[in-house]
């Protein structure tokens, strides 16, 4: 195990660092772009990235690329909903998505406000709706920057910071402890549970206060028809 790990490791620190830390910048910013990011997995690139830091200086870089790229990739769907949202919402890759999940953004950026584009950075689907849908209803930009720039932040620090101390624990005990390789990947492993069950009280929660609103419309709608 750790002579795998070992070379895995090696692998990824033998990539130039300005080219690791640009593809984990774009990464992150085509994975919180609209709807590419149900398709890309930036979160990995990232954590495999934050494997080969080497010093502190290369982990402001890192952390700084995904910030940026994280922040373009939502510029660009804020954009994109101020200028094509509906058209988007209608065509075959928007149906895909389904208008289930639309107005589940739509009812969240209502009743949340910028709580919920903060939230939404950490949530599933929702990290891509919820730029589009902020530009389609005409929130500032300035705004909407104030509110997902905080959570960038907060979750790049969080994958590269756990990402290089399991690199660098598993550095220090690969030599003395034969099993140093399992307690990397139980260190990961542990890190995208928690994220993983996290992402899954917050939806439960989140639906749990939407339900009342989802009820009154519905009540709404019955006694326009009647």
């Amino acid at each position: 195990m750790n002579d795998v790990l070992t070379w895995i490791l090696d692998a990824v620190g033998s990539v130039d660092p300005v080219l690791r830390i640009v593809l984990a910048g774009i990464a992150i910013m085509l994975e919180t772009s609209v709807l590419v990011g149900l398709v890309v997995p930036g979160d990995t690139i990232v954590i495999v990235a934050g494997t080969a830091i080497a010093g502190p200086l290369e982990g402001l870089f890192l952390g700084l690329a995904v910030v940026v790229g994280s922040l373009a990739g939502e510029s660009i769907g804020y954009l994109l909903g101020r200028l094509l949202g509906p058209r988007i919402r209608r065509s075959k890759l928007g149906r895909r998505i389904g208008e289930a999940n639309w107005a589940r953004s739509e009812r969240y950026l209502e009743r949340r406000g910028g709580v919920a584009i903060f939230i939404s950075r950490f949530l599933p689907v929702l990290h891509s709706l919820v730029p589009l849908t902020v530009g389609m209803s005409g929130y500032s930009y300035r705004r909407f920057l104030a509110w997902t720039a905080p959570a960038c932040v907060l979750w790049a620090t969080l994958y590269i910071s756990i990402a290089a101390a399991a690199a660098g624990t598993y550095r220090e005990l690969a030599d003395r402890i034969h099993f140093a390789g399992y307690i990397f990947v139980g260190i990961i492993v542990v890190f995208l549970v928690l994220i993983f069950v996290a992402k899954k009280i917050i939806e439960r929660v989140e639906r749990r206060h939407m339900a009342p609103a989802e009820s009154e419309q519905t009540s709404d709608t019955a006694d326009v028809e009647d």
